[in-house]
């Protein structure tokens, strides 16, 4: 599955357990999160030095808008 695929699909989750971070997916797995997206990385790759990183900020309630 695609990191994007993942992130659609667990992004209720994701976003509860990390407002306000970036996180790092390789497959189909968070490896790292922190607020900032390069610590982040920089984790993430030293965990899976040759594997594909995305990279996603999760917003905190305040962040998110909500359509009505």
């Amino acid at each position: 599955m695609e990191a994007y695929e993942y992130l659609l699909k667990h992004s209720q989750e994701w976003s509860e357990k990390y407002p306000g971070k970036y996180i790092a997916v390789v497959r189909d797995k968070v490896v790292a999160a922190s607020r900032s997206a390069l610590v982040a990385f920089k984790e993430a790759k030293t965990k899976f030095p040759r594997g594909d990183i995305a990279i996603f900020y999760m917003p905190t309630d305040e962040e998110t808008v909500t359509l009505l």
